[in-house]
């Protein structure tokens, strides 16, 4: 039998087109599972920055008996002062030597204020475990002065606050008598972490596993939203909610106000409890519920969440 020759045939333009529109659809098929499992990658690496937060609280707790403070601020004369006061070191900045970070604290002169030069190097650090890898965002901001909007200083970027309780922290402005200000200055919230706050294990009677301690929140670059780790700039802008977190609004809220927990995960946001476990919050918890986890003493009974 006489074997035909010729050129090898090659694909045809109708098959060129039919091949590359099973790629293209391989692919849009492929991307989204990428994309979630990434996420995925993403939002257990922020519960492992939270269980790490919340093993330093507690290594803290261990050798103080108190929680840190939300920050800490007093005037000239030893008295409390919420947003003149001086220094502004915030929570964040006392467990650093839990978080392994002894070498960063180490650069934090405590007798100075957080904008004096001396601490201007300790300002620079990154920590890693203080940033969700789910909220993109610069490494630095520049905090202005309230009112003449002067620039300050530089912070680094941060994602988790402690919980201040259900008080909007702009309240940290008024004159003492109007609450949260107490009569001494001392601006008090009904969450774990406040102006001065020396939190108790005891002090939680509402219990540890049905209180937050620390959360999320996201980063709003067009609305100045920063949050950082160091503490509260004495006269900065919305200096408290740098540091610390409102349960007025329910996570991710249309709503939300910048002092409110917030994330880039889907459907909620993650918090450390009082007993140092990380619980995933829907956005769609209800509001009482959540207010109530956002308590210390509040006397709720808080079922499944």
């Amino acid at each position: 039998m006489k074997r035909l020759s010729g050129k090898p045939r090659g694909f045809t333009l109708i098959e060129l087109l039919v091949v590359i529109a099973i790629i293209a659809i391989l692919i849009a098929l492929l991307l989204p599972a990428v994309q979630q499992a990434r996420e995925a990658a993403r939002r257990t690496q922020c519960k492992n920055n939270l269980k790490q937060i919340g093993l330093a609280l507690h290594n803290y707790l261990d050798v103080a008996g108190v929680f840190p403070p939300g920050w800490i601020a007093v005037d000239i004369n030893g008295a409390p002062s919420a947003h003149e006061g001086t220094s502004g070191v915030g929570w964040a900045t006392m467990i650093l030597p839990y978080m392994e970070h002894g070498n960063v604290y180490s650069q934090f002169n405590a007798n100075l204020p957080l904008t004096d030069s001396a601490n201007a190097a300790f300002l620079r650090n990154q920590i890693p475990a203080y940033k969700c890898p789910s909220d993109p965002q610069p490494e630095f901001f520049f905090i202005s002065e309230e009112g003449s909007g002067a620039v300050i200083t530089g912070l680094p970027i941060a994602n988790y606050v402690g919980c201040f309780g259900t008080e909007e922290l702009d309240g940290c402005e008024n004159a003492p008598g109007d609450l949260p200000v107490m009569a001494d200055g001392t601006c008090k919230g009904n969450g774990a972490f406040y102006h001065n706050s020396k939190v108790r294990i005891a002090d939680i009677t509402d219990g540890t596993s049905s209180t937050f301690l620390t959360g999320e929140r996201k980063t709003v670059a067009k609305l100045n939203w920063f949050t950082t780790w160091p503490g509260m700039i004495a006269e900065g802008e919305e200096a408290f909610q740098r540091v610390c977190g409102s349960a007025d609004h329910t996570p991710n809220h249309a709503a939300t106000h910048f002092d409110d927990f917030s994330s880039n995960h889907t459907g909620g946001a993650q918090f450390c409890l009082g007993d140092g476990s990380v619980r995933f919050i829907s956005e769609n918890i209800d509001r009482g519920v959540y207010q109530s986890l956002a308590t210390i003493q509040g006397g709720e009974v808080v079922g499944e969440f």
